[in-house]
């Protein structure tokens, strides 16, 4: 048993159970609403104060009704206007050479100017976003050189903490920690080759431990600073991230005013991290039960382990007899435990309220953010008090459990033998070199040839018309008529600007996942189980609780429409088995690989089905297959293994003149090179505008052959690039890949653009094109 001390100085006592973190975009996704309104200038800075202000007081009042403590420093104060690592990086002055003008004299930014880093504006692009750890979150890119100035500029944090107490809340500010900060950044473009932004840690550390004091003087007693890159087996060294952990912690304990310090590293395990905080002093250290586990050999006598024993990252109602059990095994190493959410309820939507639709015994096995409070009090009090003060709500969580696994959708007969009866061979496509050319044959498209990823905006009329068809309000016939006038004005434009290859723009299609889930059986979808993806982007997960088949062609009439409008060939448009998983949330009683082999095998008979209709290319999107991507090295192989067979089991029954697409974003696309290369797609198009196609070298270097389109437009920023800045980029793909390779089209699809904007840059897209090409 290995021997650890504890040097923490005495702490308040921790609250018996909390919460990592609470969503924070609003049940009906009210800041969402505000920012976008602030955005367009319809709104005043002061009416998005306003309206999060509000947001903030109910979360407070919401979590106290629950049972969280008011003034135990049990509901924490997560409070983001787009992204809490821009926040962080806000804070410590970490703002972008490009955007100095942005600040006023003393170093500060409105909130015009942290949506403008945000978003971009005019020729100065934003910060790059990438996936938060193995989530469905993106989080913001901070950019750190020798440059950066690092000083305490905004005291928001601060402020909020202030404005819970003034309210009669002492609650627990949560902070980005700075080894998480620093590691997840990338160095700014006036940073010298080779350097790391890990080289400015004892410079922020000087701003932490200044921001301490702030806190401490403000009356926090605890914060709670999070480090998941504890958990994660990033590319640096581990000697070197847990040498920093000590530097960072034993500085941040030993500041002369601080409150108590709370060290959260959900996602997985700390594993050796564990150790290196106790020994630091650290007040309290927060653990991943759900995804992790505690050696069985750590003494934690005299720590306080704040144990994530309730998943925060799926819906699934709780097994309350396990939690405990996981509570009572770290109690047994001698810490005194508190149970918590295994990471920020930020991933799950608000409440079940609302969702009646689901039925009475579907909503028995679910719990979203407000459920999961609820249950990390009983468990709090199963602890406290003894489990019989607690006795009926744990014979509820038995007995939905036990209905849940009882229930026959969740083991069908038939999905499981159309499972058993796949050949080996059904996850095989033929040699590419001959697809290529069956190919070349029926399409006859020029070198850089031009598409889109899918979708066109989504206009208010289309929506409307959606929503007014749900609702009875429009008839079957009106409704497929209005989504047939937006499919051909679609395919005009397309074929106006001079694309080569046309979608039908999905018009039909309230959401890349949902749309297949209303679909597929084994799915459910809710009215308001919003989460936030980033800034003001939210989805609306569906919820995969059984076996999947696919009853009847899903998008078969519509692509089929679509191509009768036009000589060019328009891609018919699946989503892909890995992205449905990752976007929606899914069972938890079987292994993943087996869920997303049912999806793939759906998908497979939708392809068969779209070929015979005669659509010659298929796309099939999984923009989410680095999302899933365990952060433990030693467990990526299994994934990617189960992942990239999914796929070929959708797609290897396309004949060779069949051209398949694929499409990824915003991922670390070297650190899977392997894995795309495995999916064996005849072309795949990938996120690249915003991070300057910096993903192409690992592409050469690994000899990709087949075909792919680097985007070239940022399609998540408002901005329109000039058909300069997309020539420099087409240029620079050209320059890794040989032009007989490469692809032109945006980052990914185009439904939260305006067609303003998306008519503008596609013709600067084409004008680039026809320069790189010199015609």
């Amino acid at each position: 048993m290995s021997d650890i001390t504890n040097a923490s100085a005495p702490a308040p006592a921790f609250p018996g159970g909390t919460i990592l973190g609470y969503p924070r975009i609003g049940r009906m996704r009210e800041l969402k609403r505000a920012l976008e309104s602030f955005w367009k200038g319809a709104s005043s800075e002061a009416d998005l104060e306003s309206v999060a202000t509000e947001l903030r007081a109910a979360n407070r009042e919401r979590l106290a009704a629950l049972g969280l403590g008011r003034a135990d420093s049990s509901i924490p104060s997560n409070f983001s206007f787009y992204d809490h690592v821009l926040d962080a990086a806000v804070t410590f002055g970490a703002v972008p050479t490009r955007f100095s003008q942005l600040r006023d004299e003393n170093g500060r930014l409105d909130l015009a100017g942290y949506s403008t880093i945000a978003r971009g504006e005019g020729d100065k692009a934003p910060l790059e976003m990438t996936k938060w750890f193995d989530s469905n979150y993106h989080y913001l890119v901070p950019e750190i050189g020798p440059e950066t100035e690092f000083t305490l500029a905004s005291t928001r944090w601060v402020d909020e903490f202030v404005e819970a107490k003034e309210a009669g809340f002492v609650t627990r500010p949560v902070i980005t920690g700075p080894l998480t900060f620093l590691y997840l950044s990338k160095p700014s473009d006036d940073a010298p080759t080779g350097f790391d932004p890990i080289e400015r840690l004892d410079d922020l550390l000087a701003v932490y431990v200044e921001l301490l004091a702030a806190f401490t003087a403000a009356g926090a007693e605890w914060v709670q600073i999070d480090e998941p890159v504890l958990v994660s087996d990033i590319d640096a060294d581990r000697a070197d991230v847990l040498a920093n952990a000590t530097k960072v912690y034993e500085t941040l304990v030993g500041a002369s005013e601080r409150p108590a310090l709370f060290v959260a590293a959900p996602y997985h395990s700390l594993g050796d991290a564990l150790p290196v905080l106790k020994d630091a002093g650290v007040d309290a250290i927060g653990i991943d039960l759900v995804r992790g586990s505690v050696p069985a050999d750590v003494d934690l006598t005299g720590a306080t382990i704040v144990a994530g024993v309730v998943d925060g990252h799926n819906i699934w109602r709780t097994d309350l007899d396990e939690a405990l059990r996981k509570a009572d095994a770290v109690a047994a190493l001698g810490a005194t435990v508190t149970v918590s959410s295994s990471t920020s309820l930020f991933h799950v939507p608000h409440t079940l309220q609302g969702e009646e639709h689901l039925g009475e015994e579907l909503l028995s096995w679910l719990a979203f953010a407000d459920e999961k409070v609820a249950e990390i009090v009983t468990l709090a009090a199963a602890r406290e008090q003894g489990e019989h003060a607690v006795a009926g709500a744990l014979g509820e969580a038995r007995a939905a459990l036990k209905a849940r696994g009882e229930h026959p959708g969740t083991n069908r007969a038939d999905v499981r033998d159309a499972l058993a009866e796949v050949d080996p061979g059904w996850f095989e496509r033929g040699p590419y070199a001959a697809r290529a050319a069956a190919q070349a044959n029926r399409f006859h498209l020029p070198e850089l040839a031009t598409t889109t990823i899918g979708s066109f905006p989504q206009t208010p009329e289309i929506r409307k018309a959606r929503a007014a068809w749900a609702k009875g309000e429009l008839t079957d016939a009106d409704y497929e008529q209005a989504m047939k006038d937006e499919i051909a004005s679609v395919v005009r434009l397309q074929e106006d600007l001079g694309l080569d290859v046309l979608v039908h723009g999905e018009a039909e299609r309230n959401d890349m996942v949902q749309y297949f889930a209303e679909l597929l059986e084994g799915f459910d979808v809710t009215k308001n189980g919003w989460v936030q993806s980033y800034g003001s982007r939210c989805t609306r997960p569906s919820i995969l609780w059984g076996d999947v088949a696919r009853s009847a062609p899903m998008t078969v009439r519509w692509a089929e429409y679509a191509q009768s409008l036009s000589d060019k060939p328009v891609k018919g448009m699946l989503t892909g088995p890995v992205t449905i998983l990752a976007w929606s949330f899914v069972r938890d009683d079987q292994p993943l690989g087996d869920t997303a082999n049912q999806v793939g095998l759906a998908l497979r008979q939708e392809i068969a089905d779209l070929e015979a209709a005669g659509i010659g290319i298929i796309q099939v999107d999984e923009p989410a297959l680095r999302e899933l991507l365990p952060l433990k090295k030693s467990e990526q192989s299994a994934y990617l293994d189960w992942s990239v067979n999914s796929f070929r089991l959708a797609t290897s029954g396309a004949k060779d003149d069949t051209q398949v697409h694929t499409h990824l974003c915003y991922s670390e696309f070297g650190e899977i090179i392997d894995a795309i290369d495995g999916l064996n797609a005849d072309v795949t198009s990938i996120e690249a505008a915003r991070s300057r196609m910096e993903v192409l070298p690992a592409i050469r270097s690994h000899g990709y052959e087949r075909q792919i389109g680097p985007g070239v437009w940022d399609i998540h920023s408002p901005r329109v690039p000039s058909t300069q800045e997309v020539t420099e980029l087409l240029q620079l793909a050209k320059d890794s890949i040989p032009g007989k390779q490469l692809w032109v089209n945006p980052d990914c699809g185009l439904k939260t653009r305006g067609y303003e904007e998306t008519t503008e840059t596609l013709t600067h897209m084409l004008e680039a094109t026809r320069a790189v090409r010199g015609v």
